[in-house]
């Protein structure tokens, strides 16, 4: 599965134990009514955020995970954990044509200006 988004905020890396480590990231994926999703990654992949600032486009692929939990009451909740694994530059902006090269089926008439 993929996220698409534009980087919201990068939360600083938490150590959870000596063996745990965790990291989050919230993207905005915009719209008439934005979303805010966060992501988390763990152990080796935190770093994978250190190439990331604010307001980047991004790509993210990540897992869907979910676990059931009873609590001392008896009453049993599930959890869901969106994990990242990998996260790519996305695109900003659409790379406009430079020449009639970039239209090979088009005649110079076809262009309107």
């Amino acid at each position: 599965m993929n996220l698409e988004g534009r980087v919201y905020k990068i939360q600083d890396e938490q150590i959870i134990s000596e063996k745990f480590k965790l990291r989050k990231l919230v993207i905005e994926q915009g719209g008439e009514y934005p979303q805010f999703v966060e992501v988390q990654f763990t152990q080796d992949r935190c770093d994978l955020l250190s190439a990331f600032n604010v307001g980047n486009e991004v790509n993210i692929h990540i897992n869907l995970r979910g676990r059931l939990w009873t609590g001392n009451d008896g009453v049993e909740k599930c959890f869901n954990t969106l994990e990242g694994w990998k996260i790519e530059k996305g695109a900003t902006a659409v790379e406009q044509p430079n020449s009639m090269d970039d239209f090979p089926n088009a005649d110079e008439g076809d262009l309107v200006f």
